[in-house]
């Protein structure tokens, strides 16, 4: 286990060091520095006991061997090794050229490293450190610190490691929410994720595979580690995470690396163009991808992907509008389910509200959520309170997501309303004013795993989110005539607009002779309008434009009908309204229409109709061919609670001593 008090010594003393950076540095700076120096000195202490036989190896293999990182890395014991005949206390012996010999040192180590360092930017504030004269302090110190595995074991390392990234993200308010998540946040998503599996993974021996694409300084890969571990010690996580930024990446994988982990597994990149797990599937996942950011820069592969691959890529459902990418993600993930038979996977994602309802019926949005849901995936939403995280005060919410429900969770989703279980930060942090005590961790996990209904939890049924979204038609009645404010009307219609100016006042001049002219029949106008048509030598359209301006709806006038004798609708009069989908399992169909037009479909639209719809507007019907299947997931609307307004007296009385109170004030300033 791990020894709080080491970890708590040399966390405090690493702590100390960032105040040698005072007035060069910026706060938000500091982590920049000790970071990637910690990783430097736990490096160099690990290689230690071996350095002699790395160098006696190297030699030996010089010019006889093309890769020798495979037999440098077993010589060293480790995935990395050094082949400098530096070390970070040597350095000391050579104060005048400590940067150009900490920079020749850098360059001795294994790829892995020496790329986890670089993207640290570690050269570059060496450069500053030494203009400043810091960098024998800042490396002095470090030295003075004992991070050998035999003082501090990999899950110690690991510990501090996370200690001091979590204390420098609240250190840098500013920039701390965009790679960083609040750890009870974690813990919570974790215990989330797991929860229906404690007994699967309490089995001695399980290995289980985690992926977050998304992952930042790597906190969610670390807490689901620690969470397993204390679940069960002999049980082991490979965790694999992507990310899109080099210094926050370079955390991340120095984490792994000082844990003991198979840092290969971090990659850099970005998640949509240039998948570093293509092809692979994990148990679980876990992912807190940026909120609300466009998806422009990679929008050239993602629609190639989505148009020629379909549903054998990551995009068939849908593409989400291009200025939020959230969806993205959880389609990515989706992607990197295993399949039912293989034991299948759940994964955990944090959304703000707009993928709960943003985008309409048949909206690349809707057709996201209308796969997930009708595939049976979705095992619940929690909405969680706002200003949770340090660069955002709004609402929060996890999706929980599976192909392997337990029997009485299949053909539901639980909504969870979590928004009242915070406590108030005594400082605040960015936006971050509120917390979850671990009383409301254990609530929350609880309320999940009883998968009962309460005032907290909603269970409903699959097509209890879905709605059919009808458009409702009624004819269009028309009256001719001729007035100022039909010409009026034909001056601005758009088709004319292209006339020769004196055409047009020709044309409107004509028709004004017949100034009061009027029928619901066309063809009582078409003996006056006609031959002022043909005098201007219209074309089509611009004929109909002219017809189009002198008619005027008029409810008592006939319905006007096409050559079939079917009434024409009136756009100005369409309306469209949601049905409830019929309450029966549904199976996903990639043809949005393929069961529009299914009895039960039917029989809910016209009992729609003839209930909700023509006792109002009795000449009314439905365009069926306009029909679309849309999902939403209105949590707030299922958790809403009546407040009745407050008594008119009760009103009346506090205004009267506002105003009282008021002309006190302005008494005491006029005497």
């Amino acid at each position: 286990m791990a020894d709080s008090e080491t970890i708590n010594n040399h966390a405090a003393f690493i702590w100390s060091v960032a105040d040698l950076l005072r007035g060069d540095y910026k706060q938000s700076e500091y982590g920049r520095v000790i970071l990637p120096m910690v990783v430097l000195r736990r490096l160099d202490c690990v290689l230690e006991p071996t350095k002699q036989q790395v160098l006696a190896r190297a030699e030996q293999l010089s010019g006889k061997v093309e890769n020798t990182e495979p037999l440098l890395r077993q010589a060293a014991g480790e995935r990395f090794f050094n082949t400098s005949k530096l070390t970070l206390p040597k350095l000391l012996d050579d104060p005048t050229n400590i940067a150009d010999q900490l920079h020749a040192y850098l360059l001795g180590f294994s790829p892995a490293a020496k790329d986890v360092l670089e993207k640290f930017d570690l050269p570059g504030h060496i450069d500053r450190l030494d203009r400043a004269d810091l960098l024998y302090l800042v490396v002095s110190r470090f030295c003075d610190i004992d991070l050998h595995p035999e003082r501090v074991s990999n899950l110690e390392m690991g510990y501090l490691y996370e200690e001091l990234i979590r204390r420098f993200s609240e250190l840098s308010n500013e920039t701390a929410g965009e790679h960083f998540t609040p750890r009870e946040v974690i813990r919570l998503m974790v215990n989330l994720l797991f929860s229906e599996d404690d007994a699967a993974l309490s089995r001695p021996g399980v290995v289980s595979t985690l992926f977050d694409p998304a992952c930042g300084t790597g906190g969610m890969l670390s807490v689901a580690e620690d969470h397993l571990r204390h679940l069960n010690p002999e049980a082991h996580l490979e965790a694999y995470g992507q990310e899109l930024n080099a210094e926050t990446y370079a955390i991340c994988r120095s984490d792994m690396m000082l844990k003991g982990q198979d840092a290969s597994r971090i990659q850099l990149g970005n998640s949509f163009s240039d998948d570093a797990f293509g092809g692979l599937a994990f148990d679980y996942m876990l992912a807190n991808p940026p909120f609300g950011v466009e998806w422009k820069k990679v929008e050239k592969p993602i629609k190639d992907e989505a148009e020629s691959k379909g549903f054998a890529g990551r995009f068939g459902a849908g593409l989400p509008r291009i200025n939020d990418g959230s969806f993205l993600f959880l389609q990515h993930m989706i992607s990197k389910m295993k399949p039912p038979e293989q034991g299948g996977s759940r994964l955990a994602i944090v959304f703000n509200g707009s993928p709960l309802f943003t985008g309409s019926a048949g909206s690349g949005e809707s057709e996201i959520r209308r796969w997930i849901i009708e595939s049976d995936w979705l095992e619940a939403v929690i909405a969680l309170p706002d200003q949770l995280f340090y660069n955002t005060g709004i609402s929060t919410y996890f999706w929980v997501v599976t192909n392997r429900k337990r029997p009485e969770r299949r053909g539901k989703v639980q909504l969870i309303d979590a928004r009242d279980y915070w406590t108030k930060m005594r400082k605040s942090l960015g936006e971050k004013r509120k917390e979850l005590s671990p009383d409301h961790i254990a609530d929350i996990t609880r309320i999940y795993g009883d998968f009962e209904e309460g005032e907290h939890s909603k269970i409903l049924p699959n097509e209890a989110l879905g709605f059919l979204r009808i458009t409702v038609e009624r004819p269009l009645r028309l009256r001719w005539e001729v007035t100022e404010h039909t010409l009026a009307a034909l001056r601005a219609a758009k088709p004319l607009a292209k006339l020769d100016p004196n055409i047009l006042d020709d044309l409107a001049g004509a028709l004004a002779n017949h100034t009061g002219l009027t029928s619901t029949d066309r063809a009582d106008l078409e003996p006056a309008v006609t031959p002022v048509i043909s005098a201007a030598g219209l074309t089509k359209p611009q004929t109909k434009a002219v017809w189009d301006a002198l008619a005027v709806r008029d409810p008592h006038a006939p319905v006007i009908t096409n050559r079939k004798g079917d009434p024409e609708p009136d756009p100005e009069l369409r309306d469209q309204e949601n049905v409830a989908l019929p309450q029966r399992p549904v199976r996903y169909e990639a043809d949005p229409t393929a069961r529009l037009d299914t009895i039960e479909h039917r029989t809910a639209i016209d009992n729609h109709l003839e209930t909700e719809i023509r006792p109002y507007v009795p000449d009314a019907w439905i365009d069926h061919t306009k029909t679309k299947i849309g999902y939403e997931i209105p949590l707030t609307r299922h958790f809403y609670k009546y407040q009745p307004p407050r008594p008119l007296d009760e009103i009346d009385t506090e205004i009267r001593q506002l105003e009282a109170e008021i002309q006190q004030l302005l008494n005491e300033v006029t005497e």
